[in-house]
């Protein structure tokens, strides 16, 4: 018996190991969770990377009647002007103080409230202290500005509680030079450690408990513990924080700088950000404003690399 034989079509080759091959795959398989980032690739592409189209006017005499193509090139004319104008030096030492302040007080401070909660034995009393921790990082900026020049001017409460408990003399502290940049980080410290301590919590959730239990039988007192086995086990959350930190050194929250300042207080509150503020929409002087902004974000953006080289050398935690 003579069996049929049936024609096979062969299908052509097709290399997988080719990059349009894979990434037609990837798409195809993956399609509803591209669909799904899709709005944040184009928010960012529209609002972030589509406006350094605008970059060139740092090196153009740029004015908005001529436009950015056929504005007069003049190299790096308005980085030379910032470099050696009086305000220079005020600038770069007021954003590096008050950075410097933020990444001793405002990012160490969750780290250590974490620690504390985690401690605690009472879940009622930690749910408690979360939500009152938690609750001003949930007020807009205008709203806690508000409360701090109320409270901190002649007669505000604050000021009438340090007269009553420490003798302080009534003053408008707001107003005084030297007392900005403590107020300025204290309410950044009140208003985020809350918030801070969610990452923090979470690193310490996904310690292997049975560590804990080992460092028990061997007598291992709570701090110990918390040195040797929690510390270690956030380390590389915390490593990656404080990258992204330094990475923003140069950048300190301008907006919070804007409501609390005046010409008063220009000498310890005036920053890079506040300064091209003042250039670029108060006196639209864009160009000027422009080339300061890009040697911020060009210093900041050195300052990531090499915060992330330095990691990466010391250490096993890297952003790439």
């Amino acid at each position: 018996m003579q069996l049929e034989s049936k024609s096979v079509t062969t299908l052509p080759n097709v290399d997988r190991t080719k990059f349009g091959y894979r990434l037609k795959r990837d798409l195809k398989v993956n399609r509803y969770l591209y669909l799904m980032v899709s709005p944040v690739v184009i928010y960012y592409l529209l609002f972030h990377y589509g406006p350094m189209y605008g970059i060139q006017i740092a090196f153009k005499n740029y004015s908005p009647g001529t436009g950015i193509w056929h504005s007069h090139w003049v190299g790096f004319k308005y980085f030379n002007e910032f470099f050696h104008s009086f305000y220079f030096s005020r600038l770069i030492r007021n954003t590096l103080i008050l950075s410097s302040y933020e990444l001793i007080f405002q990012f160490t401070s969750p780290i250590v409230l974490a620690f504390l909660l985690n401690e605690l034995r009472s879940a009622l009393f930690k749910r408690i202290v979360q939500t009152i921790a938690y609750l001003p990082y949930f007020i807009s900026m205008v709203v806690v500005v508000g409360f701090i020049v109320d409270f901190l001017a002649r007669d505000g409460l604050l000021t009438n509680m340090l007269n009553s408990l420490f003798g302080m003399e009534k003053v408008a502290y707001l107003s005084k030079p030297e007392w900005f940049r403590t107020i300025f980080v204290s309410s950044g410290v009140w208003q985020n450690i809350g918030w801070g301590t969610i990452i923090y919590l979470a690193a310490m959730a996904n310690i292997d408990p049975s560590l804990y239990e080992a460092a028990k039988v061997d007598g291992a007192s709570r701090l110990k513990m918390s040195y040797h086995i929690t510390l270690p086990g956030i380390m590389p959350t915390v490593i990656i924080l404080l990258i992204l930190q330094i990475g923003s050194l140069m950048s300190v929250n301008t907006d919070k700088i804007l409501l609390l300042y005046n010409t008063a207080t220009y000498e310890t509150a005036d920053v890079i950000g506040t300064y091209v503020y003042r250039k670029g929409i108060l006196e639209a002087n864009f160009s000027y404003s422009a080339a300061i902004g890009l040697f911020n974000s060009v210093i900041n953006f050195v300052l990531l690399v090499m915060a992330n080289s330095l990691s990466k050398r010391l250490t096993e935690t890297k952003l790439w």
